[in-house]
This record gives C-alpha cells, structure tokens and sequence, in this order.
C-alpha cells in the first residue's frame, strides 16, 4: 500500500511501485543469488558520482539488492544481499567475494537476508551475526543467526540459530530486524510488527518490539520484563511498528529510527520498558484514510524525538563519530527510502531536529561510518551502488 511520499513530484510514479515501508515490489522469481568467487565492481567514480552534494561520492561497487553493510576490523566490509547472498568487500578497489554457508532465508517482498553485524571482539572470535526472514509453521519471521566467519576460505562455520520471532505469520512485510551491539556486548535486535497492528502491544509475542540479548540470545537478568517470562523477557521496549534502524549514540543511549503507516515516520530515544504506542497512537494514519489518534492524545505513551510527514521512509541509522566530518561528530545519519534521501540529525538531550537533509538522488538502503570517518551508504535495488562520501579536497 502506498505511503504519504516526501517527494510529491514524483508521488505518480511512486505510488505505483513502492510498499508501505517504502520498498520496492519485487518477486522471489525474479532475482538470483550472485555468484560465488571474486567479482569485480562495475560502479565507478566520475560519471556514477552524485552531483550537487556538499562532499564528494565515490561509486566504489554495486550490489543486486543490497540491504545492509557492516565493517570488519581489519577495513573490509560485509554487505549482503536480499536474495541471500553474503559479500566480503576490498577496499578500496571494491573487489567482491561471495561468503559460502549463510543459512538459506524466505526470498519475497520485504523479507530475505538482512542485517549483518560483527561481534564486539571478532578480532578473537571471528563472529558475525545475520538476520533474515525464514519460513516456518504458520508463515514466516525474522530469525537471527551468527556463525563463524573464515575470510581466508570464504565461509561461515558452526552457524546457530539464537533469535526467531514469535508468532511466524502470514504476508512478507515489516521484519525490521536491524542489529547492534552496545558497549555491554549485549546485542539489541529490532522486531517489525509483521503488519499486524496488535502484535505490537502483545506481550505474548516479540513482534513490534525492541530486543535486548546476551551474545549467545539468553535474556539478561536484568530486562525490564524478565519475570514475565517467555518472549516478553526479551522486550526492552514496545509499541514499535517497523523499526529499521537503531543505533547507540556517544552517551551510549539507544535511538530507532521507525517507519510509520500513511505519514508519522518516527525517530525515537528507546528507553527501558517504554511503550511507543502503535497501533493506539501515531502521528500517521491508517492507508484507507482512518484516523489514528496522535501521540499527544495519549500522554502515558512515549512520543517521538522526530516525527516525518511527508515520510522519508527511514532505513537505517548510525551515529557519526570521526574526524573527516568535525561539525557533524554526536550527529545521527537516517537513510531514506521513498523520500530518496541521507539526513542528518542535531542531537541535544533527549531532543532532536533535522538539520540537514541531502538528495542522494536514490533510496538509500544502509549508511555506516567507514574507519577513516568517511561515511558510506548503498543504494536498494537492482544495481545497488556503495558510495564513499567525503569532504571535498581544496
């Protein structure tokens, strides 16, 4: 279903391809893993750079449908690949190479291989963690696997299964599953509602929520609904509707950045056992035009640091931390999908602003900072290009 576009310009045209989180309709049939071995990238600089931007972009490699890009300590990159394909990347001359053993994943609309994070020490441990959508009794759901990682062979070893979502359900839609670690080594999982609205105020399910896990997905004994038991020992916080993007900021603190239904994008400070309301309340509405009460209506619900209408149909978050980029250091960086965008947030407190927003001129599907304090994003879709972003020299 359509969403409220950023770009009313191009609201024709868009409202005929793009989901109600802002992806692109495809089909399982008609896309392929790539294949394995070394691959050369075929996106360049110069003629494949960004104009107009504030920093200069370089087009380093492309991708078949990436969906998120992750750093290893020694400077090479994962990025994986929806149709459930796992790359090693080189840089900077964005030599490819297919990563053999990555469990198979349920290929159709918003779900396939997703999230990819590196443990705390993958230096000593050589882990690495995937989400990606599975199928399973009753429909699908986002499950979360990490294994061992040997970049000399090219493969991913002793591979384990520590996270499912509960219930599996029907539809192909709102998995969020995005991964992170905090300074604890505690991993932090985001769940999407599935689309089905109660879920997310459902204690007996871990869909709509936001997850918190020892490294090995045993539940800390310290979570805010541990004694309930069950999933609900899992939840840090509820009432979440497609949460793509979390991220720690320099305090340590947890932000999402979350879609919402017909406008309402969301840009949140997650705190312990909070609720943020979906489906009660939204600063969007229902696609068939209902009303969803706003979050000031109900004061006992968290309310959004941001909210978006137009939506940006946010992606992704991180947090800027290096030096290439001096005036944006404690910044947060959204990518957008619909609204084809990277914005840039001002952080002060527990408040937010959007400061700057940058057309990327494509739906923006990941950003990182790269260990130079570059920043990187890759584009979704077929052909979707790696971009190093950096200031301009002179």
């Amino acid at each position: 279903m359509p969403r409220l576009l950023a770009l009313a310009p191009l609201a024709a045209s868009l409202l005929l391809t793009i989901g109600c989180d802002g992806t692109a309709a495809n089909t399982a049939s008609s896309a392929t893993a790539a294949s394995s071995g070394e691959q050369t990238a075929h996106a360049t600089a110069g003629a494949d750079a960004i104009e107009g931007l504030p920093f200069a972009s370089t087009a380093v490699a492309s991708f078949d449908e990436p969906w998120a890009l992750a750093f290893l300590p020694d400077g090479r990159l994962l990025v994986t690949e929806k149709a459930g394909t796992l790359k090693l990347v080189t840089l900077p001359d964005g030599q490819a190479r297919e990563i053999a053993g990555v469990p198979d994943v349920a290929y159709a609309g918003q779900g396939g291989l997703g999230d990819v994070a590196p443990h705390p020490q993958f230096a000593q441990n050589g882990l690495i963690y995937l989400s990606y959508a599975e199928d399973g009794n009753g429909g699908r759901g986002a499950a979360v696997a990490r294994g061992r990682l040997d970049t000399e062979a090219g493969t991913l070893e002793d591979v384990e299964v520590i996270w499912r979502q509960v219930p599996k359900v029907s539809g192909n839609g709102h998995y969020g599953h995005r991964l992170a670690f905090d300074r604890d080594g505690k991993l932090w999982i985001s769940s999407g509602e599935r689309q089905k609205f109660d879920p997310s105020q459902n204690m007996a399910s871990n869909l709509g929520k936001i997850l918190r896990l020892e490294d090995d997905g045993r539940v800390p004994a310290d979570n805010p609904f541990v004694d309930q038991g069950g999933v609900a020992a899992q939840v840090w916080s509820l009432g979440h509707r497609n949460p793509l993007g979390i991220a720690f900021d320099a305090q340590g603190r947890l932000w999402n950045s979350e879609m919402g239904p017909a406008g309402g994008d969301e840009l949140n400070l997650v705190k312990r056992g909070a609720n943020y309301g979906y489906p009660i309340v939204s600063n969007g509405n229902h696609y068939d035009g209902r009303p969803i009460p706003d979050h000031d209506t109900r004061p006992e619900f968290e309310k959004p640091a941001i909210t978006w209408t137009p939506v940006i149909s946010p992606s992704s978050l991180m947090f800027y931390s290096g030096t290439l980029f001096p005036a944006w250091t404690g910044n947060a960086f959204i990518g957008g999908l619909s609204g084809q965008t990277l914005v840039r947030v001002e952080i002060d407190g527990d408040s937010a602003r959007e400061a700057e927003r940058f057309a990327m001129r494509a739906r923006i599907r990941g950003v990182e900072q790269g260990p130079d304090g570059a920043l990187w994003v890759i584009e979704d879709g077929k052909d979707g290009r790696l971009i190093r972003l950096a200031p301009r020299e002179g």
